[in-house]
């Protein structure tokens, strides 16, 4: 089960995970977080930066290595606009169904092609084992808000309600830049951009 707003008491019992950004460094912007899952995609990414730019948006990627290693020139991209990258796996692994050698060699796999200390394991699901771990070394980031741009059975107006009625100061959103996700995320991102700018700063995790 996924909740598009993540229940608080989730956050209490993970509280070395990166749910929400909150505190003094929002003391004079409100700043809210997107993320784009699964990339780089070509087609995709591309209209992801391209709509990011219009709005002198950052946001941060969380990538598989396999992407990255087979599209470097748009990895490249999403640096050189000035957007943070993050450790998605390689090959998009279920951490939890998985034992952790094999799902730490996977992430090893990825940071030869992703250089970050962003963490984010695929499904948002992982053994507390592996929190332990994979702490030792990245950032592991989580969200407050989960857009459901993935879901084929949600509609594109769902999609953005999903968003601008969940989201607040320092809130992680996330979206993916995926074929699967393209025509919620194509409706939904520009939409997002112009209903919140103004009020809020959309800014890179760093």
């Amino acid at each position: 089960m996924f909740f598009v707003k993540t229940p608080i008491l989730l956050m209490k019992l993970f509280p070395e995970l990166i749910w929400r950004f909150k505190g003094k460094e929002q003391a004079d912007h409100n700043h809210v977080y997107l993320t784009f899952d699964d990339g780089p995609t070509p087609g995709v990414t591309s209209l992801v930066l391209d709509t990011l730019r219009q709005y002198e948006a950052k946001g941060t990627f969380f990538c598989l290595g396999k992407n990255v290693e087979k599209h470097p020139d748009i990895y490249k991209q999403i640096i050189e606009e000035g957007h943070a990258v993050g450790n998605h796996t390689y090959s998009h692994l279920k951490g939890w169904q998985m034992d952790n050698k094999e799902y730490f060699n996977d992430i090893e796999l990825a940071g030869n092609f992703i250089s970050s200390n962003l963490f984010r394991p695929p499904y948002g699901r992982f053994k507390t084992s592996q929190i332990k771990y994979l702490s030792e070394n990245y950032q592991i980031v989580m969200w407050d808000v989960l857009s459901q741009d993935y879901s084929t059975t949600v509609s594109p107006d769902k999609v953005l309600t999903n968003v601008l009625e969940n989201v607040r100061e320092g809130s992680i959103v996330v979206f993916h830049d995926s074929v699967k996700a393209e025509p919620n995320l194509n409706y939904v991102l520009p939409r997002v951009l112009d209903s919140l700018s103004g009020t809020y700063e959309f800014r890179k995790i760093s």
